[in-house]
């Protein structure tokens, strides 16, 4: 049986490794790509969306969203993925040119029309939030939101307390987490560790898998992987929007999980963009100390899946599976 998907993302490096293995998952069916202003502005991240689209042999409408957080001033990652997002490759020019209508009106209509569909989130939260407030009825439509985003009690990779996605539009977080949406938080500190690819799955992927599709998932990372190493200081290459993208696609991946109240800040100087995890489940009590949670507590039962802990073996074998895939 085919799996209905939608894909948000502020396409760069890391999110067009994900938009890949989701399109060469013979039985995921993607509906749509919305592109969303993080990572890379608008045009930018629909030009790697759509590159990668053509790459893997596909034809998929790439809508173009919000091209600014709900309140927020725009936060590029020129830093970490380069200036065009892609590592700067130089990749040719999608043949290809953007869908008419807008991001927003489409996952909607797309929604709607498919009851039961997983959306994935590879970026910021704009988008989704837009659309959850035009229209909540969406909401019953989702199956799964697999949100690639937050820190699960851990430190940040744009501050100490956040995570960039999150960090960017901290007002859309907010909405969507309060709005229902059956949300699966995979936060970034999943690809950290034993989930970077090391020098040699990355050298298994291009000498040994050797296929434009692995070539791809080595290449247009160049800049991350510096950036992994250097600014966050982990072993190899972090990839949290795969990682995100593989337990969409396969939900055992995730080895631990559980149902929290979750918050996002908004407010805090150093905080801004914190996901609070409420993992000893201390929030219900009725006490002063967290009485700011009681309009969360009230609506009901915690319905925020957080991902704590995942199989690295089996995300990175999906990850060559896909690489692999001619078809």
């Amino acid at each position: 049986m085919t799996r209905k998907m939608i894909i948000d993302t502020d396409t760069a490096s890391d999110d067009a490794v994900a938009l890949m293995m989701a399109m060469r998952t013979p039985d995921v069916e993607v509906l749509g790509i919305t592109i969303v202003a993080g990572n890379m502005p608008v045009a930018q991240g629909s030009i790697n969306a759509r590159y990668t689209v053509e790459l893997c042999g596909k034809h998929i409408p790439v809508y173009h969203g919000a091209d600014k957080p709900l309140q927020r001033e725009s936060y590029r990652a020129y830093f970490f993925h380069g200036q065009d997002g892609m590592g700067d490759m130089n990749y040719p020019h999608p043949q290809t040119a953007p869908a008419s209508q807008h991001a927003v009106e489409a996952m909607i209509e797309i929604i709607k029309a498919n009851p039961g569909i997983i959306l994935v989130t590879l970026g910021p939260l704009t988008n989704v939030a837009l659309a959850v407030s035009i229209a909540p009825e969406i909401v019953a439509n989702v199956g799964r939101c697999v949100v690639m985003g937050g820190a699960a009690n851990t430190v940040g990779n744009i501050t100490p307390a956040a995570e960039y996605n999150i960090w960017c539009d901290p007002e859309a977080a907010r909405i969507c987490f309060r709005s229902g949406l059956p949300i699966e938080m995979v936060g970034w500190e999943l690809c950290r560790g034993g989930a970077n690819l090391t020098d040699e799955d990355m050298r298994y992927l291009k000498e040994e898998i050797n296929t434009p599709l692995s070539h791809f998932t080595v290449d247009c990372n160049a800049s991350a992987l510096v950036a992994s190493r250097t600014w966050l200081g982990d072993p190899g290459l972090g990839l949290p929007d795969p990682v995100a993208m593989a337990i969409a696609l396969d939900p055992t991946i995730c080895t631990r999980k559980s149902k929290h109240y979750v918050e996002i800040e908004c407010d805090g100087t150093f905080t801004r963009g914190m996901t609070i995890v409420d993992q000893c489940n201390v929030t219900p009590y009725d006490s002063a100390n967290v009485a700011m949670w009681q309009p969360i507590v009230l609506r009901g039962e915690p319905h925020i899946t957080i991902c704590w802990e995942i199989d690295n073996d089996r995300w990175k074998q999906l990850l060559y599976q896909t690489t692999r895939s001619t078809s």
